[in-house]
């Protein structure tokens, strides 16, 4: 029987129960919600020889970051690789399976060409938006949707999945009039879409609109939060707004709350974690025991070496709960990985390793150190990942340094240069402030 999906592609291997899980787990997926992985089981269980199924689910364990789910998706890539497949799936499989040997950008640029030849295939655009995303490419983010736009309008399923892809993409790339366009039809349309939700708060947050972007995100907070997982994310999202400014007791209040009061021991949820509570530790605010509990769900991935983006955010725990044998682990794992052939030994040595002893040495109280590591390397930060707002520690942490060193001419032009990107962020003017106060 030949079976299509709801946008017209074939699907081998399957019939008309299976595909109806299958359908589900890709609009969980496409809106961040529920538990597609137990959807696409349900797939696999029903008809075994389904080969998409065990494609979709290898992208789910593939993209998650963490050292243990690669297994599963080698384990699926396996079993997709045995079944009878078509052109367009063997593709997936394919890339699936460089992803799975961590091989990230040969695995964007197969689902690149699928989706040239076949742009309604909405999961080799996720797949592919998920890796450019977790590769630092901007350029893609934008670009690979652009590219499929002409083949879907308003109407299809899924369409709202790829107008929030497309948000990011031009979010990332600057364009940030389309970005919000975008990201507020998408959500117009399916109002869970966690990650179009997600799409405009960066805007806001490039541009410092932190009033409007509480009030985006506390507009409907069930929408993008129940069930949701990236729910963390994007209350980390709302972190960032008050801390902007100033509104210390708000962002604790989410941190103990919705950002880590689940005790989440998922990668993706603790670098959000540290992320904001490196960011008190830079101002100086007092976070009290917090880092302790950061730091022992990271301490087990000390020596996982799969992605350098998380090294540098364990590091930050190590630091802050003061675990100087765990950042020992870590930076001698990081050591070992750059030996690798993989695509992460790249990541790792081109911006991971010294972004990580950058932050060991800020802990270390060495601001000097701290400035000589992260200058030569903050403008190629993109190659290991993360968006422009994650990425933005970066800087934070550079100047922070540069005015505890006591480089005035340094700060003051870093300041400067932040403060003339966000014109309207009170950390950029106290940034501004606190070098011209430099003796």
């Amino acid at each position: 029987m030949n079976i299509r999906d709801a946008v017209g592609l074939s699907l081998s291997g399957t019939g008309q129960q299976s595909l109806a899980y299958y359908e589900r787990a890709l609009h969980q997926l496409q809106c961040f919600i529920g538990d597609p992985v137990a959807s696409v089981n349900a797939a696999i269980d029903a008809d075994p020889g389904f080969v998409m199924a065990y494609v979709l689910k290898g992208y789910l364990y593939g993209l998650s970051t963490e050292r243990e789910a690669m297994g599963v998706a080698i384990a699926a890539h396996s079993a997709a690789a045995e079944l009878s497949a078509s052109g367009r799936e063997a593709r997936h499989v394919e890339a699936l399976g460089r992803l799975a040997g961590g091989r990230w950008h040969e695995a964007g640029r197969i689902l690149e060409d699928l989706t040239i030849d076949e742009p309604r295939d909405a999961l080799a655009l996720q797949a592919g938006h998920q890796i450019d995303f977790f590769t630092g490419n901007s350029r893609m983010l934008r670009d690979r949707l652009a590219r499929a736009m002409p083949a879907w309008s308003e109407g299809m399923p899924g369409y709202h999945a790829i107008l929030g892809m497309q948000a990011f993409g031009f979010e990332e790339t600057g364009d940030y009039a389309r970005a919000e366009a975008a990201g507020r039809r998408a959500t117009d349309i399916e109002p869970r879409d966690g990650w179009a939700q997600h799409a405009v708060a960066h805007v806001m947050e490039m541009q410092s609109r932190q009033r409007e972007g509480i009030a985006w995100m506390r507009a409907n907070p069930e929408n993008w939060s129940k069930d949701s997982f990236l729910q963390v994310h994007n209350w980390w999202h709302l972190a960032l707004f008050h801390y902007d400014l100033g509104e210390i007791d708000e962002v604790l209040a989410l941190f103990d709350g919705p950002i880590f009061g689940a005790r989440s021991t998922l990668a993706l949820n603790m670098v959000d974690a540290s992320a904001i509570l490196w960011r008190l530790h830079l101002g100086g605010y007092d976070v009290g025991d917090r880092w302790a509990a950061v730091a022992r769900n990271w301490e087990p991935k000390a020596k996982a070496g799969n992605y350098a983006f998380n090294d540098a955010h364990a590091m930050m725990a190590f630091v802050g709960a003061d675990l100087p044998s765990a950042a020992r682990d870590l930076l001698e794992t990081q050591r070992e990985t750059m030996l690798a052939g993989d695509d992460n030994a790249s990541f790792t040595r081109d911006v991971g390793h010294p972004v990580t002893l950058a932050i060991k040495a800020f802990g270390d109280g060495d601001f000097a150190e701290t400035v000589r590591l992260i200058r030569p390397v903050r403008d190629v930060a993109y190659r290991f990942g993360g968006s422009h707002a994650q990425r933005d520690v970066i800087d934070l942490t550079l100047i922070e340094a540069s005015l505890r060193s006591g480089q005035k001419a340094l700060a003051s032009a870093l300041a400067a240069e932040r403060h003339c990107a966000r014109p309207d962020s009170p950390l950029a003017a106290l940034f501004v402030r606190r070098a011209g106060e430099m003796a």
